[in-house]
């Protein structure tokens, strides 16, 4: 995919060409499950304990290994190319030495010693819209190893955004099953931008998903603080069910919209416009979230661990600036934790706060990036109320994706073409 023409996943750029979303979520609400997923994997950590206040400021639970002293210039250490638009790193709870990568015309790589594997883990390309912000645009595999499935966020021909679970081939490991693929959402979308597709567990074993707000300058459907959509939100499914559950999972009972009238429960958190990356905090369990914006501010997003219901504010809000001119109520609006202008960016790639062993200099630095750009920025994950972002590497690379390999270390995808690990100059 040619640098020249950028999928901004979400920039004012693209949007001006496309006609505004007419999005709706399609799947009805499922049953709440009373506990957490059986069979998942202990957290490794502790999280801070939860606020029963939606309204909890998004800094409220610093904590884990704090950084010392200043931030470290970072450099990209190249670790393989020749992928066609990579777009997200994921890995296999049972698999340590391997890397998979998300091409966004719908296949997974596998890279191993440093080496790409010919033959994907997963090909579904001939069910793929890809191009500008379609695609296969997200991954996460079950945290339980004895599990097996993988979890993709992709659109389909017909435009419509799907999540759908793919079985691991018992026999053949480094291959799914293709015919075992089972949808668990399938969201109706008649235009290519706010597609969202991040994805990724979470400490209590449930899946987090990541939704655009369908598109269009400004948010013209509503979605971003409606209820009634799955649409610019954080999603919380208990995916724990039998394949033949109709639908095929259920709703954790403490998600906060559980039994609200015009809610759908699925929800977690609102007020996203495009939140393109996320990850918890292996230290915390905060969830980190980059949210592209609209014409001038690019935003970083904090969760606490365990809170539900924050709405962090789009279209009221642009990052910290007033964006509706008809009502700039912040009342109960999470704002970022940090945030950048469009004089040195246009589309932001969440990071992850690094927990790695090998690294001291980046240990409780939250990494992230521009796509436009190239430009690195950290901030301090442990560190209370709002902060500037501190640049730290000027890559002249389409950043895409910021995530952690099964070694803690964190790896940035090029949408040209390759994949790099993140590291310390010098270091």
């Amino acid at each position: 995919m040619a640098t020249t023409t950028p999928a901004r996943f979400g920039s004012t750029t693209a949007i001006a060409l496309i006609l505004l979303m007419a999005v709706a979520g399609a799947c009805g609400d499922a049953t709440p499950s009373a506990t957490a997923p059986s069979g998942t994997t202990p957290p490794t950590f502790a999280p801070t304990p939860a606020s029963p206040h939606p309204d909890v400021s998004p800094a409220a639970s610093p904590g884990g290994p704090a950084p010392g002293g200043s931030p470290p210039m970072l450099a990209l250490e190249p670790v393989v190319d020749g992928f066609d638009g990579p777009l997200d790193v994921a890995f296999r709870p049972d698999d340590p030495s391997t890397l998979f990568v998300v091409e966004q015309v719908g296949r997974v790589r596998l890279v191993r010693d440093g080496a790409l594997v010919d033959e994907p883990f997963l090909d579904i390309a001939s069910s793929v819209r890809a191009g500008g912000e379609q695609g296969l645009l997200g991954l996460a595999f079950h945290p339980d190893a004895a599990d097996g499935r993988a979890f993709a966020y992709y659109t389909a021909r017909d435009g419509s955004q799907v999540v759908a679970s793919f079985q691991t081939d018992v026999a053949r490991p480094d291959r799914a099953v293709r015919d075992s693929e089972v949808a668990l959402l399938r969201m109706p979308d008649e235009y290519g931008n706010h597609n969202g597709g991040s994805m990724v567990f979470g400490p209590d074993g449930y899946l987090y998903i990541g939704t655009g707000d369908g598109g269009g300058g400004g948010d013209p459907l509503g979605s971003g603080r409606s209820l009634d959509t799955l649409l610019a939100k954080v999603l919380r499914l208990d995916v724990n069910v039998a394949a033949t559950a109709d639908p095929p999972y259920a709703i954790p009972a403490d998600n906060p919209f559980v039994g609200v009238d015009g809610a759908r429960s699925e929800i977690w958190h609102t007020g996203l416009r495009n939140p393109w990356r996320m990850q918890f905090d292996p230290a915390t369990g905060d969830l980190w979230i980059g949210d592209v914006g609209q014409g001038a501010i690019e935003e970083i997003n904090r969760a606490p661990a365990g809170v539900g219901g924050l709405d962090f504010g789009w279209n009221t809000m642009e990052g910290t600036t007033c964006f509706r001119a008809d009502s700039c109520d912040q009342d109960g609006l999470t704002l970022p934790v940090t945030e950048y202008g469009h004089d040195e960016g246009c589309s932001v790639t969440g990071g992850a706060v690094y927990r790695g062993a090998i690294q001291p200099a980046l240990q409780g630095w939250y990494v992230f990036a521009d796509y436009c750009s190239g430009r690195f920025w950290v901030v301090d994950a442990g560190a209370e109320g709002s902060q500037e972002p501190v640049a730290v590497l000027d890559s002249g690379r389409n950043i895409s994706a910021i995530a952690p390999g099964p070694d803690g270390e964190l790896y940035a995808t090029d949408l040209a073409g390759s994949v790099h690990r993140v590291v310390a100059a010098g270091g």
